[in-house]
């Protein structure tokens, strides 16, 4: 597959380009003064957060697991071998959909333990077949209180998982999922801290989540101690009153502020079911119903923005509606042992994401 590339990062090539020379001037004088020679952080219209196309694959249950993170479709026997085939033909049924980003999660019940072995081959498939990952931190505690369950567990793992993949281009660092349990102010020192301590890290390798449940990145988009990071936003439909169209359009940029050149939406999802008596159809604009006017509203934000956009879940995630699957969940696994298959549940959900992402010429509204 050929990752959808966005009017920006050409701007951002000629600006490269442009700026090239200046900089080889400078660089003598820089180091005859004692200036520093490291190379200066990406400010954000040198970011291309809309290069993130993707989704979430997860833990059956949600990833909120005092134990190892074992992804729907895996077995917590399998070795890295098996764990690799698996991933790989479920990525192959992510890019038939035009996906290009998948978001996994880690705790520090995997990370470091004999899963880790096995579980980093759902990484190292990925980044073999050219999709971006991103590792995201779910607290491991049976609270999920939004904060760090151990901070000493949670600075190993990162250590951990840096030393593995700090120089890999394709993998992504995402500290903490939903901070909630932080105040603003808590949850910015403790997201500089950690950039702090992994200096190996590009800052534009990073996604620094917005405040409470990722709900604004308005705050941590102010922080300087951040800049030349990507910032992540969660936005749903659940827990809010119903909205037309440009209510739920509003909400959601009431998250973004003026940070879009920055912001990766990382999490929004709505019901997939597609059957007749549950089933929406997401690409009816004139349908009255709530969820279809949410999903419509953040797919085209996203592409009007030029945002980022990884939908939850692909696979796993709570099953709270359905007993056996995350009515959110965008595709049906099936197959046994490494022979796996997707089937999309709700084509037209499909459809919006692709429009989010920018692959087709579908129509705003």
């Amino acid at each position: 597959m050929t990752p959808h590339t966005t009017p920006r990062s050409g701007r951002r090539t000629r600006r490269a380009l442009a700026g090239l020379l200046p900089m080889l001037l400078a660089a003598p004088m820089a180091l005859a003064s004692g200036g520093p020679s490291s190379a200066a952080e990406p400010g954000p219209e040198e970011l291309d957060p809309g290069q993130f196309q993707g989704v979430n694959w997860a833990r059956p249950g949600d990833n909120f697991a005092d134990e190892p993170l074992v992804l729907e479709g895996l077995d917590a026997a399998d070795d890295y071998d098996t764990v690799r085939a698996k991933a790989d033909a479920v990525y192959g049924g992510f890019q038939e959909t035009g996906v290009n980003t998948v978001r996994l999660p880690v705790n520090t019940k995997s990370v470091g333990t004999p899963w880790w072995d096995a579980y980093t081959g759902a990484i190292d498939a990925a980044t073999a077949k050219g999709l971006k990952v991103v590792l995201s931190y779910w607290e491991d505690g049976a609270s999920s209180d939004g904060r760090i369950t151990d901070t000493a567990a949670f600075d190993s793992m990162w250590d951990t998982v840096a030393d593995k993949y700090a120089d890999d281009d394709h993998v992504y660092f995402e500290p903490m999922n939903e901070p909630h349990g932080y105040s603003a102010t808590e949850w910015a020192d403790l997201a500089a801290t950690w950039i702090t301590d992994r200096p190996r890290i590009p800052k534009d390798r990073i996604f620094i989540s917005g405040t409470g449940y990722n709900d604004e990145v308005k705050s941590v988009c102010a922080d300087s101690r951040l800049d030349g990071t990507y910032l992540s936003l969660h936005h749903y439909a659940f827990g809010k009153e119903a909205k037309d169209y440009d209510g739920w359009v509003a909400d959601l940029k009431n998250g973004i502020g003026d940070c879009a050149s920055r912001t990766v939406l990382d999490e929004f999802g709505a019901p997939m079911d597609d059957e007749p008596d549950t089933g929406f159809d997401y690409n009816d604009a004139d349908s009255g119903e709530n969820f279809v006017r949410y999903l419509r509203a953040d797919t085209d934000t996203v592409r009007d923005l030029g945002m980022g956009a990884i939908y939850w879940p692909a696979l796993g995630g709570k099953h709270q509606e359905r007993p056996t699957y995350d009515y959110y969940s965008l595709f049906a696994l099936q197959g046994t042992g490494t022979e796996l298959s997707l089937t999309p549940r709700n084509p037209s959900g499909i459809d919006r994401l692709k429009h989010a992402w920018g692959h087709d010429a579908g129509r705003r509204g």
